[in-house]
């Protein structure tokens, strides 16, 4: 619709990325289905065109219960987002020092798309790295006009800003001012009180776009790691990648060991070849009655065994993710 918009009317609709921040431990189909329901939002207004997501895991130092190491959160998301075209991983946060300042998430990004923009000759601007980071939305260069980062978001993380001591001032008004807030917001809730009720919020309000999720879904990241500690199924909840991924590493005090695959069964074998980042790793058939067991033996490394228990493979946790 956006581009038809473009070519009927002779102008080009300005260039935004989306990009959601948080723990994602685990992540959920609504962390992503925020993405498609901004998007719908601009599209059908005409206003904006989106061109990337971007889901940002927050740092280990962040230190929120429940918090699954940086890697595993990243390899989970990575899965997640398989099935999208558009919405990408950002490993950035997880690799700083420290926990860094939803501001400062926000300028990196945003910066590096520009930055980007402006020098074509420089396809490696990463520091050390030799590739461009896979975040980058690949339709970034197609114009030269800069991108704006706007931050994707739940009511909740509105009407946090209300909390005493929880934000600097200063930050809340860098990303109002200069980013800009997407807040996907339940049918009934009040944003719009709490937009009123922020003299910073109200005086950026027209960078504050409010979209309505009317199919409404409660499945939370705490929810799911309640189910699991308890030994409970959250098959359709969550994707089923993630979830072998979780039982392959004992996420969230589920078990660490995954299903017996046996009898030449297939099925077992590439989804863990899926996980283990598509590489895939041959082993000699097995007779009838022959099992091959996979488990998680230590932080980081999975062991395939074999009926008797000798050891046949080891693997890294979330390699090449």
């Amino acid at each position: 619709m956006s581009i038809l918009l473009e070519e009927t009317s002779n102008r080009l609709l300005p260039r935004i990325v989306l990009i959601a921040c948080g723990s994602f431990s685990p992540p959920t189909p609504m962390h992503l289905r925020m993405f498609e329901i901004a998007r719908d939002h601009f599209e059908m207004c005409g206003s904006h065109k989106v061109i990337g997501g971007i889901v940002s895991p927050t740092h280990d130092a962040y230190g929120k219960k429940g918090l699954a190491p940086g890697k595993h959160r990243c390899a989970m998301v990575k899965l997640a987002l398989q099935s999208s075209s558009w919405i990408r991983l950002s490993e950035w946060e997880t690799l700083q020092d420290g926990w860094s300042r939803t501001q400062a998430v926000l300028q990196y990004h945003q910066n590096f798309m520009n930055n980007y923009i402006n020098s074509p000759d420089l396809d490696n601007m990463n520091g050390d790295d030799n590739h461009v980071p896979g975040w980058l939305p690949p339709s970034l260069r197609e114009r030269r006009d800069p991108v704006q980062l706007r931050l994707l978001c739940g009511a909740d993380l509105l009407e946090s800003f209300a909390v005493p001591g929880l934000w600097a001032e200063e930050d809340i008004e860098d990303i109002v001012s200069n980013h800009g807030l997407v807040v996907i917001s339940r049918s009934g809730s009040n944003a719009e009180k709490f937009i009123f009720e922020s003299d910073i919020l109200t005086k950026y309000q027209r960078n504050i776009t409010l979209v309505t999720n009317w199919v409404s879904n409660e499945v939370s990241s705490t929810m799911i790691r309640r189910l699991l500690s308890r030994g409970q199924s959250v098959k359709y909840l969550i994707d089923d990648l993630v979830i072998e991924y979780i039982k392959q590493f004992g996420l969230f005090q589920s078990k660490t060991t995954s299903n017996v695959f046996c009898c030449g069964d297939t099925k077992g074998s590439s989804v863990l070849n899926k996980l283990l980042g598509g590489k895939t790793h041959k082993k000699k058939s097995t007779g009838p009655g022959q099992a091959v067991q996979v488990v998680t033996t230590e932080y980081g490394v999975t062991e395939v065994l074999d009926e008797d228990g000798m050891k046949s493979k080891k693997f890294k946790a979330a390699d090449n993710v």
